[in-house]
């Protein structure tokens, strides 16, 4: 039995959701999205809630009713609050700006990092190390800031590269005369 499964999905003010057979879509402030659940689980939609349930008792089925309902609430927050990460970049002359439809990284290269930012996200630089990058849809935003990050990931004996917010890196000691 799943336990992130059988609690239903509750839909805050705002956001409308249809079910339209193994498809959810989801309506909010911050846009659209829109989920496929597979044949494994099916969604009912009554008095404010979503709520999955499996079909049979396969193993699969169990997986998928855990996996559907986050997939779900993941639509219904994205549209209503949407999603953020923030990134630290630590370095001497490491930097970043938005420039246009691209985010410039200056990383010790001979030449600076451009990366297109893709539709629907919101990066914003708000001082030369910090970025913040916002959307509706948790996936993208989480595969830009790891893929922003793997350009220059915090190296462990002096800690430069880009991090996430708060991550902790664990720290080796250098070599001894």
């Amino acid at each position: 039995m799943s336990r992130v499964g059988k609690n239903p999905v509750a839909i805050p003010a705002g956001v409308d959701v249809k079910i339209d057979g193994n498809t959810v879509v989801a309506k909010g402030k911050l846009g659209e999205l829109s989920f496929n659940f597979g044949t494994a689980v099916k969604a009912e939609l009554g008095d404010g809630q979503v709520v999955i349930t499996p079909l049979d008792s396969t193993k699969f089925a169990a997986s998928m009713w855990g996996t559907a309902r986050a997939r779900i609430q993941n639509l219904v927050t994205g549209v209503s609050e949407g999603f953020q990460k923030n990134l630290e970049i630590v370095g001497v002359g490491y930097r970043s700006a938005v420039k246009g439809k691209d985010l410039q990284l200056q990383l010790g290269f001979s030449h600076d990092v451009l990366y297109p930012i893709p539709a629907g996200i919101e990066v914003t630089c708000t001082t030369p190390t910090a970025i913040t990058i916002k959307g509706s849809d948790k996936q993208v935003v989480g595969q830009m800031a790891a893929e922003v990050r793997g350009f220059r990931p915090p190296e462990p004996y002096k800690g430069k590269g880009i991090r996430y917010a708060g991550e902790h890196i664990l720290r080796k000691e250098g070599k001894k005369k």
